[in-house]
């Protein structure tokens, strides 16, 4: 080898040493950590102060489940206030950076940084691990702050908004809340010191439903207490005052208190003591949790439902639905007036001993009014305990009220022919603008407005099936109309097309008529009125032969009449007759289709 070739080679190989070099000291070398908390872990940390310049220390300790004020007071903590203060500590970069030697060359620096006496020191503890972070003074321009971190040389300059997760006071790291909303709480015990009762409610882990175990044994109003739960859970404590253990508590009606609440979850139990408004805002009043000394105030609203006398927390509807129902026996002193509903399939219902099917909505709204029932004094017009008449019930008590033999009784079972009975109510007798109610399974008398029964169908025919008719218009041969004495016999075509028989006089709409008998081809009732009524009855309320009579004539020979009796302008309706397997039923006519009746079926007195 030359000499030539070995100086190329050395050159090659400085070149490349020098590219390495250059490599992993300007490009591949990482970028220095700029965080002024370096490893700081927001997970990991146990403990934080904030000890501020001339006033007390805040501190706060890591449990098991939550974060807890340990100083200047004992108290739940707010673990979003801190979380939010660790997250911002953990991303805490510095902008400039100040070596010691910087810092020794400025004798001043210290004072003047604000180290000498800063807004505050904070400690961070995380197991072994502890970082102070001494807080100095703000830049000139006050968006930025000067950081010493002890034990570590030099100083740092920050982005001051951090400061704003800083709490001045113990206040602002407060847990606000009166009880923890995250809690499926499943029993109460209210204890009303005002009115010397004791009320314990339990929910049912079967049904989830709510019943009262004090002072006697009934169903519990689900709906109240929902909603007493939803305001307690959004209840907040709005001021704190009395942190001494030793604080009168009387003078803030808590000792003795006007109302205590225990919460169970399973065996757990959360409690507060509710006291007297507060003499500067009445609509705030006082409140103590319990196991914590301070007195605070919260919005007198929150509680307004835990209070009341007992029948405030009963349930005021005289049932619950546990299961689908699939039968509905309704017995009465009255034959007429006892029926049988059954279900077959999802929502399939027949009526017991008639040939005609029942409606499903008319059973379904039945169904929906009998679960709405509420006693009386949920009403207005009646006192507010008026629906609960009496709660301990001997036998003459049963003769008294008319349930010894009930007028009307409702059982509804979730299996057609079985004892799966769901509920049943027993009707007794009348006073006032009220009729007195028990449920079987209960001793209780209840009361419920005489408005309120007056919606539940009297007799089987009630529920019927409510289409009448069903035929379309390719299937009409014609339509005979009577009125006023007079007769027009309108002949259909085809499709869109009528014409008026011989003898027939009158202005015809071809497209309205074919409009109008689509929709008779469907004709379904409002409801039904009344079952195999007579001509005679029906002259009584208004019928006679100069009414329309309408007649639709189908290509097969059957003919489909309706008669009007009484027209109701109001409603835009009017009552109407026909006949189906041989009876004469009374019913609503669907006020859409009758107005099409009127302008295009219909004969006008005095005219040929």
């Amino acid at each position: 080898m030359n000499s030539k070739s070995t100086s190329i080679w050395f050159l090659i190989a400085a070149v490349l040493f020098g590219f390495v070099y250059f490599w992993h000291r300007h490009v591949s070398a990482p970028p220095p950590d700029t965080h002024v908390l370096a490893g700081l872990q927001p997970s990991a940390v146990t403990g934080v102060q904030i000890i501020p310049v001339g006033a007390p220390e805040i501190a706060a300790e890591r449990t098991s489940t939550n974060w807890l004020l340990t100083q200047p007071v004992a108290y739940p903590a707010q673990t979003a206030a801190i979380e939010s203060l660790l997250d911002s500590l953990q991303k805490l970069t510095f902008a400039t950076r100040f070596s010691a030697g910087e810092l020794r060359a400025h004798p001043g620096a210290s004072a003047e940084y604000g180290f000498d006496n800063p807004q505050f020191s904070l400690v961070v503890t995380a197991g072994n691990q502890r970082w102070q972070l001494r807080v100095g003074n703000k830049t000139a321009p006050g968006d930025q702050v000067y950081l010493r971190v002890v034990g570590e040389p030099g100083a740092y300059v920050a982005d001051a908004a951090w400061l704003q997760t800083i709490p001045r006071t113990a206040d602002d790291w407060r847990d606000t809340a009166l009880v923890d909303a995250g809690t499926d709480f499943d029993g109460f015990v209210l204890t009303n010191n005002a009115r010397g009762i004791v009320i314990e409610l339990r929910r049912d882990s079967t049904n989830h439903l709510w019943r009262m175990l004090r002072p006697l044994q009934a169903r519990a109003d689900g709906d109240r207490i929902a909603e007493a739960l939803q305001k307690l859970y959004a209840a907040r404590l709005t001021h704190f005052t009395a942190e001494n253990p030793q604080a009168d508590l009387t003078a803030f009606g808590l000792q003795p208190a006007d109302l205590d609440v225990y919460l169970y979850h399973g065996t757990n139990a959360v409690g507060f003591h509710v006291g007297k408004s507060s003499t500067n805002d009445p609509a705030s009043i006082f409140v103590r949790r319990d196991h914590w000394n301070a007195v605070a105030t919260t919005a007198k609203d929150a509680l307004s439902l835990w209070r009341g006398p007992v029948n405030d927390f009963r349930d005021p509807h005289l049932l619950e639905l546990t299961a689908p129902v699939a039968e509905i026996d309704v017995t009465s002193t009255n034959p007429l007036q006892s029926f049988t509903l059954q279900c077959h399939g999802s929502n399939d219902w027949s009526l017991v001993g008639e040939k005609y099917p029942a409606d499903p909505d008319t059973v379904q709204s039945f169904i929906k009014l009998l679960a709405g029932l509420r006693v009386a004094g949920v009403a207005e017009g009646f006192p507010k305990d008026a629906g609960f008449v009496q709660d301990v019930v001997t036998a003459p008590d049963w003769k008294t009220y008319g349930l010894a033999a009930p007028v009307r009784q409702i059982t509804l079972r979730s299996a057609v022919g079985t004892n799966a009975v769901i509920a049943q109510l027993m009707f007794g007798a009348t006073q006032t603008n009220e009729i007195f109610v028990r449920r079987a399974d209960e001793d209780f008398i209840y009361a419920i407005s005489l408005p309120d029964y007056a919606q539940i169908p009297e007799y089987g025919w009630q529920f019927r099936d409510r289409r009448i008719w069903n035929f379309t218009p390719a299937n009409v041969a014609g339509i005979v109309l009577h009125q006023n004495g007079m007769t027009r016999h309108l002949l259909h075509d085809g499709p869109n097309q009528w014409s008026l028989a011989p003898g027939s006089q009158g202005i015809i709409n071809p497209p309205a008529l074919e409009e109008t008998v689509h929709r008779l081809g469907g004709l379904t009732t409002i409801g039904w009125i009344a079952r195999d009524i007579s001509l005679a009855d029906l002259a009584q309320i208004g019928w006679n032969t100069n009414n329309l009579q309408l007649t639709v004539e189908l290509k097969g020979g059957a003919k489909d009449t309706v008669d009007f009796v009484r027209e109701y302008p109001e409603a835009h309706t009017a009552l109407a007759t026909t006949v189906l397997d041989g009876e004469r039923w009374a019913f609503v006519f669907p006020p859409v289709v009758y107005q099409y009746v009127l302008s295009y079926l219909t004969i006008p007195a005095n005219v040929p």
